[in-house]
């Protein structure tokens, strides 16, 4: 006697219920039936494999060893981007102009044009500033990476200055006239006790210790020329000012000791082959107006003769190759 569940030679099974045919499959007693798919779902699938035939026609689709064919309509979503790139381009242009045209002592007398410079800076900052600086260029004092939103200064904080900054860095080697500036390391010269008296001297110019006698008198004979015998630091030298809460590589007994120590020079580098003139003096309105920028100093009367810290400043900077 035949299986009812197998199919007879030449012969298919029904469903009695359904009406459908049995595929002849069997797991543990319960058949597969032969179902049709949906028509509507066998349509929506026709028209997904023509839209894909027409797509691989009309848009770039296979890929090759080193590009991809290309399509009848000769589109592409590198040669869009380029596209509108060029399109915002030309419509910033005429702003460009103008910030080109304007002397950057100026600058801030166009509230509007400032506006717009400091918008393109923010941009420009995002994109090249704020590996080191941070996102809001509050920089990273384990680094040495300083914070851009105080009023401290270690090489001046006007428009002009900041611009210089940006044009030639800090000790770059792609520049001649880069800042530089080098602090002895004191670790050579000193023994700990002396070591641990100058950083003790250092810290009360902030009012964060005690000085004594033999770390103010260090002090006076080793660092006074640069920082200043207050600690207010000399923007012409890029000495920093010490007579405040603000830090490079921190403001605690140790850091203060170790920078001593063995100093921690940092490198910045210049953006006059990478920039041009315009996105750097957007960068400097950007930056100065984070909050600390400084103002310019008025020019002097014509016929006005220079005075004495003017001469001393104008020397420096001529040794220097500073502005």
């Amino acid at each position: 006697m035949a299986n009812d569940r197998e199919s007879k030679p030449g012969h298919s099974r029904v469903d009695e219920a359904t009406g459908t045919e049995f595929v002849g499959h069997e797991w543990d007693g319960i058949e597969e039936l032969n179902t049709p798919l949906p028509r509507w779902w066998l349509w929506t699938f026709y028209a997904t494999v023509a839209w894909s035939i027409v797509y691989v026609v009309l848009y770039p689709a296979w890929p090759l060893v080193n590009s991809a064919t290309e399509g009848v309509l000769g589109w592409s979503s590198r040669g869009d981007l380029e596209t509108r790139m060029a399109e915002a381009e030309l419509q910033r242009q005429p702003i460009f102009e103008r910030i080109a045209a304007t002397d950057l002592g100026t600058l801030p007398a166009d509230s509007e044009l400032m506006r717009q410079a400091v918008a393109g800076g923010a941009a420009a900052f995002k994109q090249h500033c704020v590996q080191c600086h941070g996102a809001g260029a509050a920089g990273y004092e384990q680094y040495g990476y300083p914070n851009l939103n105080d009023d401290d200064w270690i090489w001046g904080g006007t428009l002009s200055e900041i611009e210089y900054t940006l044009i030639h860095g800090i000790r770059w080697d792609g520049s001649d006239a880069t800042r530089m500036a080098y602090m002895p390391a004191f670790g050579e010269i000193f023994d700990k006790d002396q070591v641990d008296a100058l950083a003790n001297h250092v810290l009360s110019l902030s009012g964060k210790a005690e000085s004594s006698a033999v770390g103010a008198e260090l002090y006076a004979q080793n660092c006074a020329a640069c920082h200043q015998a207050n600690g207010e630091g000399d923007p012409v030298q890029g000495a920093p000012a010490l007579n405040d809460a603000i830090w490079l590589y921190g403001g605690d007994i140790a850091d203060v000791r170790t920078q001593i120590q063995a100093p921690r020079h940092g490198v910045m580098p210049g953006w006059q082959d990478r920039l041009d003139p315009v996105t750097i003096k957007m960068l400097a309105a950007y930056v100065h107006s984070r909050g600390g920028g400084q103002e310019t100093p008025a020019a002097a009367e014509p016929g006005a003769e220079p005075s004495p810290e003017e001469v001393a400043v104008s020397a420096q900077a001529g040794d220097d190759g500073q502005s």
